[in-house]
């Protein structure tokens, strides 16, 4: 009987690998074309893993917890001639099939059981065994007592840091002690030799689309400028009105309308060209476990708030349960961050890789402002909205002026 793969499939322009969350099927079942037998987390939502025919699962070479490309094959389905005929589903032959069901050769031992019998310095050793040594508190990692030369990285060293998938980042605890400062292989092996056994567990998809998005983003010239916001107009807006919408929607849709006059403030530079935003789409922060997720809604500033607030309602919700319509994914010009809902009354968001602007919004608190008609200290309430910014793209003057229409808009939601 004919072979069918269970793929992995392109779950997004950007997405590489997904982490198969759960095996919805098992060898010996029976299953039907477009059946879900692989629930997987990419670093964007869950999403499931369907059959391109009905046949009974021959094997499943995946596990629970592993992460897995894009294209490789995670089982096999065993169908009839004529259910392949008719869907026009790919088929393996021998040796493909053969090369997914063989046991699994071991992977090669790395960290300390790869560097087993080697001799490395003790923790002491590590910390006192050269000038540039590392000095390391009562807790935490090791912090360099001072940095001495440059940070130059062999072939040899970047190679094993593919290996165990390290970035330059991840070495920044570590001091060189080769010719100017370099780091050696033998101060990265004892590094790693050194962290290998601090408690730990694995970074999530989510996790690491954060950090890689984030050391992305630091690439960049990033600067922050903020201001004060009455937030009377909008309590009082949003209490008169009968579907009572999301605080975060009044932020979503001021900027909409102030980028609307001008996009230049969202402009992306590439090389010598500064690219401005076709559509007016602004993605949203919204916190989920171990991360963040950006749904963007599409062309904002078209239509009016009171139109917005269901599609705003289910793509937070959407967000929240980590199964987001691909039609929200990716493509923004700008995010909206509403950190006031911890607390915080200020803070300095990053931009995505993708994007030049974020907005920020922080916590409404009651601020004494005076008042010049009674003489006086009055209690106003008051939220701080922060901008950060490529500050290649813009300049402080610009984000300034896109700051007062923002701020127009929210002391004036009628005009939302």
């Amino acid at each position: 009987m004919p072979s069918v793969p269970i793929l992995m499939p392109q779950l997004g322009e950007s997405i590489a690998e997904a982490s198969i969350m759960q095996l919805l099927v098992k060898p010996g079942d029976t299953v039907q074309e477009d059946q879900e037998v692989i629930e997987v987390e990419t670093n964007k939502a869950v999403m499931a893993v369907t059959v391109s025919c009905g046949g009974v699962v021959k094997s499943i070479s995946v596990s629970e917890g592993e992460t897995v490309p894009v294209g490789a094959v995670m089982g096999i389905i065993e169908a009839t001639e004529e259910e392949v005929e008719r869907t026009g589903a790919t088929t393996l032959d021998a040796a493909a099939v053969a090369a997914v069901t063989a046991p699994a050769v071991p992977d090669a031992p790395t960290g300390a059981a790869a560097m087993d019998g080697a001799h490395f310095r003790t923790e002491g050793e590590y910390r006192e065994g050269s000038p540039a040594h590392i000095e390391t508190g009562g807790r935490g990692l090791p912090v360099p007592a001072r940095i001495r030369g440059a940070h130059y990285l062999s072939p040899r060293i970047k190679a094993r840091m593919d290996e165990l998938c390290i970035t330059e980042a991840d070495l920044a605890y570590v001091i060189g002690t080769g010719a100017n400062g370099r780091i050696t292989i033998e101060d990265f092996e004892n590094f790693m030799h050194y962290v290998d056994g601090w408690p730990s567990k694995p970074a999530s998809p989510m996790r690491r689309s954060v950090a890689g998005s984030m050391q992305r983003t630091w690439r960049r010239p990033i600067a922050s400028a903020g201001r004060p916001i009455y937030m009377a107009p909008i309590i009082l807006h949003r209490r008169n009105h009968p579907r009572k919408p999301g605080v975060t929607l009044y932020f979503l849709r001021a900027l909409a309308l102030a980028l609307a006059e001008a996009p230049e403030c969202a402009g992306y530079m590439v090389g010598g060209r500064i690219l401005t935003p076709r559509n007016i789409d602004i993605g949203v922060a919204v916190q989920v476990a171990d991360g963040v997720m950006v749904p963007v809604m599409r062309r904002v500033n078209e239509y009016t708030m009171d139109e917005l607030i269901d599609e705003y309602n289910k793509v937070v919700a959407q967000a929240r349960d980590r199964k987001l319509d691909p039609a929200y994914v990716g493509g923004g010009i700008a995010t909206v961050s509403n950190f006031g809902g911890f607390g915080l009354t200020f803070a300095s968001p990053m931009p995505l890789p993708s994007e030049s602007l974020i907005l920020g919004v922080g916590a409404v608190r009651k601020t004494p402002v005076w008042s010049d008609e009674v003489e006086c200290f009055i209690p106003v309430e008051q939220a701080e909205i922060v901008a950060s910014f490529d500050h290649r793209v813009v300049d402080g003057g610009d984000i300034g002026r896109l700051m007062q229409r923002i701020a127009y808009f929210l002391e004036h939601p009628e005009h939302l």
